[in-house]
C-alpha cells in the first residue's frame, strides 16, 4: 500500500495521494477500506486467511519466482486495498498489477516496469 501512495505522489504527481486509513479526507484516495468490511468498525472486519491470486501477466517476475504457476495461494490479513478507480492511471505510468483475486477486483501483486526488481504484494508471502 505504501508503494502505491509513493508512486501516486511522485510519478503521477498527486501530492495529496494517501490511504484513507491515515487521511480520510485526502482528495486522492489511492488506498481505501474494503467496502464489504464495514468501514469504520474494528474487530472481525479484516480479509483473513488463505486466498487465491491469479497472475494476469505471463511475463511477471513473481510468476516466474512461483514456478510459472497461473495461480497461487497466500495468507491475507488486511482491511485496506488499492482503490480500483485508479488502477488504469497507475498502469499507464508503469505500475502494473500482475496478480489479482479470482474476481479480478483486488490488486494483489504489483510490479514496476522498467525496474530490474520492484515488486510488492498485498498478502503475507
Amino acid at each position: 500500500q505504501a508503494a502505491v501512495i509513493e508512486f501516486a505522489r511522485n510519478v503521477l504527481n498527486w501530492g495529496d495521494a494517501h490511504s484513507t486509513e491515515f487521511n480520510p479526507d485526502t482528495s486522492k484516495k489511492v488506498v481505501i477500506e474494503m467496502p464489504e468490511h464495514n468501514p469504520g468498525q474494528m474487530g472481525g472486519t479484516m480479509r483473513l486467511g488463505k486466498r487465491t491470486t491469479a497472475f494476469t501477466d505471463k511475463t511477471a517476475i513473481l510468476k516466474k519466482l512461483y514456478g510459472n504457476k497461473d495461480e497461487i495461494e497466500e495468507r491475507h490479513r488486511h482491511r485496506y486495498e488499492v482503490n480500483p478507480e485508479f488502477v488504469d492511471a497507475f498502469s499507464e505510468k508503469g505500475m502494473k498489477f500482475v496478480g489479482r483475486d479470482l474476481e479480478g477486483e483486488r490488486m494483489e501483486i504489483l510490479e514496476l516496469r522498467g525496474h530490474p526488481y520492484f515488486v510488492a504484494v498485498q498478502y503475507h508471502p
